[in-house]
């Protein structure tokens, strides 16, 4: 055999709902289970729960904005399930170290083999290993048991997600020398265009009586080019034992540095050679060289430049999948955000998963990775207390995550410091520093956070930062950038990140930041997401930039032309109500914005143009209603011009953005009244895919006119049917109010468009889509597999 293998046993999972001790029995009948492939998340497909009879008897409106006990998690009701999987012993495994990598159980997981329990997770969103060498079955087959927990309402403050979430591995080694769990840690402390020094250390154990061994180093680039090779002699401390090698320090001429506009990525390999000159282990890991830099005087520079975060803060869900981990899924998100300028993400409040980062190094985004929401066992799983529980999470999330360039930062948690009951009552600066000894054990490279609560200042003056604030390495500041300056003033060497920013002060909580001296902020729920709800009929966040199922809300434009300030933008956004939602004593609330220009004969249309040029033109019609400049001098109205009071006459509405001394126009938007919808338009988000497994597609169907315009007033249910290898994973529309499920075969237009996800199979083939409305027929589209 080769000396590591790794094989995902994602496909072929049977699946239940409920609970039962005999699950777990290996010789448990489970064929009537639902046959399921992961990632899977089990909550999403759950009917939606409304606020029972008791939960709005009090209140005068039964119907509209009702919170319930499930308003945090989505209106799912939680609780535990089921997974079984049966695989052979292979003869080949004989002598060898085999074992199960679960990327994640959500909340919390126990697993079994062949009837014995091997272990499990308190803490979802960190995986975990077991081996099951001694307990494989030497005749027949072997069946794994996972029982997945999502724990009580009370157990999270947003939709969760649950059970096998992430992907899970069957890996074997030898079982004499090998690699450890996250064995590797590659930095770069010495970053210049013409040289970098690359540091390697490894985590081996080694069971051999003989001595010497060999570490095989060898380092490519991006393009498979050998820029270093070496055999590296290490001397063992100790037989038997594992422990951590100095492996080489590598000078690397002319390197190609990792940049958010040049994600430049070197992969490391290793192999153990044992005295005989037999490989035993093999491991490879991809990685940046950059540095990275922080001080109170210029916020973060990467490799020398300074470089603003411009950034999101959102769950770990991806819309109408749930939780479930695709990356094809991930990585549309993150070109999304990259098309509209954004070049961040922190991770609120939890470790996404491997494949998430292994995305940000190939899409150049910069990461806050953080590890907890609150540091209660409330918080963080529910059956373990969190404090017999830090000391196992840091290093897991630590040692997986410290390789990626993408990670910039560590936070340890998110508005607690006003919490007394976190663990030793000084408002959590003791917990912080007992976190940050043990994560710097495994990284000194990056600096460590937690994000304060809006309302958390010191108890004796609102004028002095909490306590916690003052401790952590990057003071960061929910939402509350205005105390920035004065805080500066008191306290010279605090470095600030407005690590939540509200949608609602979009434009001043960016320009009215020292730009030049502030780290950057992530904006928070960008991205519409189940749970944290205002209330029932809404499932989830709805104050986003994109909606549920990624379509550009008007004001994405305007943080375009925010984050993206060389590029010429202009976008109209006609305001349809105002929305004055107050969360954590922050309004969050937005004004609802369309771009659609069909609007009530005889009415006035008060509107925005959101524009980074000096000056717009409107024209209805062709004639000019007139012209505004853009007042860049002024935060609370720079890139967004309103016009109020427009009288609505059918046809075209044109935005023209002008620079100063041009005459033609830099950017122009357009809207046009629709006609009556005439058919159905399919709209795939790509054009080739892989027969993988778990490639996703992305379809989005509009109904239209004659010429070709969305007709936002048709509604009615579109049926999905698909022949060919693939499945429907998920449906959506962007109407987070609707009770229709998130997946199936059905999902109603709303505003004229809906989509729906496909998963592919593993064989390739030809797949025909087809798309019936009741009233506007059927449509297809093939979408073949390679």
């Amino acid at each position: 055999m080769q000396a590591r293998t790794v094989e995902s046993i994602g496909r072929g999972w049977l699946f239940v709902r409920g609970d039962s001790a005999v699950y777990a029995h290996p010789s448990f009948d489970a064929s009537g289970w639902e046959r399921v492939n992961l990632p899977h998340d089990y909550q999403i497909s759950q009917p939606w729960v409304p606020p029972g009879a008791d939960e709005k008897a009090d209140l005068s409106n039964a119907v509209a904005n009702v919170k319930s006990r499930l308003s945090a998690r989505g209106f799912k009701e939680p609780g535990p399930a089921w997974y079984r999987r049966s695989f052979p012993t292979d003869t080949a495994w004989r002598g060898r170290r085999v074992f199960l990598d679960f990327g994640g159980i959500m909340l919390t997981g126990d697993v079994w083999l062949n009837g014995h329990k091997l272990g499990g997770t308190d803490y979802g969103y960190l995986g975990f290993e077991i081996d099951i060498t001694p307990y494989l079955s030497k005749e027949g087959d072997n069946v794994i048991a996972v029982r997945a927990d999502t724990g009580s309402p009370e157990n999270s403050r947003w939709y969760t997600g649950g059970g096998l979430y992430r992907d899970v591995k069957l890996v074997t080694t030898d079982r004499e020398l090998y690699f450890t769990r996250h064995p590797l840690q590659i930095t770069t402390p010495v970053v210049t265009d013409s040289l970098a020094t690359v540091v390697i250390r490894a985590e081996i154990t080694n069971r051999l009586k003989a001595d010497p061994m060999r570490v095989q180093l060898s380092i490519s680039d991006a393009d498979g080019y050998e820029v270093y090779a070496r055999d590296c002699d290490v001397a063992f401390i100790r037989r038997t034992r594992t422990n951590e090698y100095m492996v080489d320090s590598v000078v690397v001429t002319l390197p190609r540095l990792w940049d958010t506009e040049t994600p430049h990525l070197y992969t490391a390999r290793l192999a153990l050679i044992d005295p005989s000159g037999r490989e035993r282990d093999v491991i490879e890991q991809k990685f940046g060289i950059r540095s990275i830099e922080y001080s109170p005087d210029f916020g973060f520079r990467l490799n020398g430049r300074k470089v603003l975060l411009k950034g999101i803060a959102n769950h770990h869900t991806l819309g109408a999948l749930g939780a479930a981990a695709y990356p094809r899924a991930i990585e549309k998100r993150l070109r999304l955000l990259k098309e509209f300028g954004f070049n961040h993400v922190r991770t609120s409040h939890n470790p996404y998963s491997e494949e998430f980062l292994d995305l940000c190094d190939e899409y150049g985004i910069l990461v806050v990775d953080e590890l907890y929401d609150k540091w209660l066992k409330q918080y963080a799983g529910g059956r373990r207390d969190w404090t017999e529980q830090w000391q196992h999470d840091v290093p897991e999330w630590v040692k997986r995550d410290r390789n990626h360039p993408s990670v910039v930062m560590w936070s340890l948690g998110n508005e607690l410091q006003l919490l007394w009951d976190i663990p030793f009552a000084d408002w959590g600066v003791t917990p912080y520093r007992l976190q940050k000894t043990l994560l710097n054990r495994y990284d000194t490279t990056r600096p460590v956070t937690v994000a304060m609560h809006p309302r958390g200042r010191s108890l004796d003056s609102d004028s002095i930062p909490a306590p916690l604030a003052l401790e952590t390495d990057i003071a960061s500041y929910n939402y509350r950038y205005m105390y920035f300056p004065g805080d500066s003033r008191r306290y010279p060497r605090m470095i600030f990140y407005q690590s939540e920013a509200n949608n609602s002060g979009m434009g001043p909580n960016y320009y009215e930041m020292d730009l030049d001296r502030v780290v950057g902020l992530a904006y928070w729920g960008m991205i519409d997401y189940l749970g944290e709800s205002h209330g029932w009929p809404a499932k989830g966040w709805a104050q986003g930039v994109f909606d549920i199922s990624l379509r550009p809300k008007p004001n994405a434009w305007f943080l375009r032309s925010i984050f993206r300030p060389d590029e010429p933008v202009v976008h109209i956004g006609v305001i349809d109500a105002a929305d004055n939602t107050v969360w954590n004593d922050v309004q969050v609330g937005t004004e609802s914005l369309s771009d659609h220009w069909n609007r009530r004969e005889g009415s006035e249309v008060d509107l925005y143009t959101f524009t980074n040029a000096d000056e717009v033109e409107l024209l209805l019609n062709g004639r000019t209603i007139g012209r505004q400049r853009n007042d860049k001098t002024d935060p609370k109205t720079r890139n967004r011009i309103r016009w109020q009071r427009l009288p609505y006459k059918p046809g075209q509405l044109e935005a023209r953005a002008y620079s100063d001394g041009q005459k033609k126009p830099v950017a122009i938007h357009s809207i046009r009244t629709a006609g009556k919808a005439r058919s159905l338009s399919l709209v795939p988000d790509t054009i080739s895919w892989r027969a993988d497994g778990s490639d996703l597609m992305y379809v989005d169907v509009f109904a239209v006119d004659s010429k070709g315009t969305i007709d936002p007033a048709e509604d009615g249910e579109v049926t999905f049917t698909v022949d060919g290898p693939a499945e429907i994973v998920g449906v959506a529309n962007g109407d987070m109010t609707s009770s229709e499920s998130l997946t199936g075969c059905r999902r109603s237009l709303w505003r004229g468009a809906v989509s729906v996800i496909l998963r592919a199979d593993t064989i390739p083939g030809s797949i025909t889509l087809s798309a019936r409305h009741p009233r506007l027929g059927t449509k297809s589209i093939t979408l073949p597999t390679k």
